[in-house]
């Protein structure tokens, strides 16, 4: 059955014809959420922090994907960070506002409540809605269940600018749902403060986190055992990055909500390109498959490995020199990682590896000089950094203020990444002709503690002996 109606608005009242009454009572007691008394504190941070001021926090809404289907819905990071919600139980345009009082803050999680089948104003929605009906993309909250669940006063989304009305000087995350922004006017400075206060607030992670994290990392692991086990039907077939991709997504949608980013699945030459997503080619013996990806949990947290494999189990003798070059440069990127450590001390490390490296096998790229600073040297080969923090956001913590990420100091409970990488395209004439269209990045995810760092993805092997010898025991 399709809607033939288009409009992405409200759906006005109807009759209820044959939908009208005989509908049993089928209100919940959820559990309070995992994670909702850490939710809790940091609501307690963000109001402690902006005393007398209101807060706004859209979660987003959703997107068309093409004419009347939309994306899946995926809330904002700050409103998961400040909610604790969870995977599919998130309801799109959701705000949660934090009203001032002389003691701080109320907090109210305005959001889309069940469907009702009261015959009220929106007494049909539950059947004529395809976009929000219950019939149509299934079973809302009620706003008691809401209020259990996460441990937050709920009130309908319709109140929403009623409960905006009285003046206060407001801050907005702003960019996620037009109609909240347009309801207040802009404070740019005062909106980039909470932006940065926000992001920053996501850097140190806390103990129910960091489990977060450890699911998240572990599922994405087991989705590479899953790559290896298929790779030689992978072989077989046209689009063989297909199969490698579908095989990891497969995973991701079995053990959490989904992926944390489109996954990267490039065989041969394609490997020379970062953000290679098209996997549209085929996977050949004797070529290096670069396979970087990662699963969100059902908490919205997610993995972020990345692991180059020889596609029929053992490297040739050019691919093992760059292998072990860029395994050399993320070990020293990894002996760097320590709390008080300056936040870019590890791709540093990585890169004194990939030059020192680089230099003994004459490489130098066209235009370089002795005034070319070290870090512009080898970008030819290197393009990128070689880490970033991981979260929430693949690419967490991003809104930061410079000073504090990147430009700050590693701290316990910080998580990143460590992925340095050498990309020899297909078509420079700087390389020898053997290292043409080979591309290898080897990224693992790291807690900081107290006294150094722990490898979440260890359960993934590193060095090329050891890839060669899980290779083998899964073929």
């Amino acid at each position: 059955m399709r809607d033939t109606d288009q409009d992405h608005g409200e759906v006005p009242a109807g009759p209820a014809g044959p939908f009208e009454g005989g509908w049993a009572e089928t209100e919940l007691r959820p559990p309070l959420a995992p994670g909702a008394a850490y939710a809790a504190k940091r609501r307690a941070a963000l109001s402690e922090r902006f005393p007398g001021e209101r807060i706004v926090v859209p979660s987003g809404g959703l997107k068309v994907r093409s004419n009347d289907f939309d994306h899946t819905f995926r809330p904002h990071s700050a409103f998961v960070h400040l909610t604790a919600d969870q995977g599919t139980r998130a309801v799109p345009d959701s705000v949660l506002v934090f009203e001032p009082t002389g003691r701080g803050h109320e907090v109210t999680l305005f959001t889309r409540p069940r469907s009702p089948r009261d015959g009220g104003p929106d007494g049909t929605e539950f059947h004529r809605d395809r976009r929000h009906g219950e019939f149509w993309v299934g079973r809302r909250r009620t706003l008691a269940e809401t209020a259990e669940e996460l441990g937050v006063e709920a009130a309908a989304r319709d109140a929403l600018e009623r409960a905006l009305r009285e003046n206060a000087p407001t801050r907005v995350l702003r960019g996620e749902d037009a109609h909240v922004d347009a309801l207040i006017p802009p404070a740019p400075e005062a909106d980039a403060e909470l932006g940065a206060f926000l992001s920053e607030s996501r850097l140190v992670k806390d103990d129910w986190e960091v489990g977060q994290m450890r699911v998240a990392v572990d599922c994405t692991v087991a989705g590479f055992h899953d790559v290896v086990g298929e790779l030689r039907h992978a072989t077989r077939l046209a689009r063989g990055e297909r199969w490698i991709e579908g095989t990891f997504n497969r995973l991701a949608r079995l053990g959490g909500y989904g992926l944390g980013f489109e996954t990267i699945a490039a065989a041969g030459a394609h490997a020379c390109v970062l953000h290679w997503q098209r996997n549209d080619g085929p996977v050949r013996d004797g070529d290096l498959l670069l396979l970087d990806a990662g699963v969100e949990a059902d908490s919205f947290y997610t993995g972020d490995i990345t692991r180059t494999l020889p596609v029929g189990g053992r490297f040739t003798d050019v691919q093992r020199r760059v292998y072990d070059l860029v395994f050399a440069a993320q070990s020293a990127g990894i002996a760097a990682l320590r709390p008080g450590a300056r936040y870019g001390a590890f791709h540093d490390a990585a890169m004194r590896v990939i030059a020192e490296g680089l230099d003994a096998w004459g490489l130098r790229p066209y235009g370089s000089t002795a005034s070319t600073s070290p870090s512009e040297l080898y970008r030819r080969y290197t393009v990128c950094g070689s880490g970033h923090m991981l979260g929430l956001d693949c690419h967490d913590c991003s809104g930061a203020r410079e000073e504090t990420y990147p430009g700050g100091a590693l701290e316990a409970g910080h998580v990143l990444t460590v992925e340095p990488g050498l990309y020899f395209q297909p078509d420079d004439l700087t390389v020898p002709e053997e290292l043409r269209g080979i591309g290898v990045r080897i990224e693992d995810d790291f807690l900081i503690t107290a006294d150094g760092a722990v490898c979440l993805s260890s359960d993934l092997p590193r060095g090329a002996d050891e890839v060669e010898e899980w290779m083998a025991s899964l073929r």
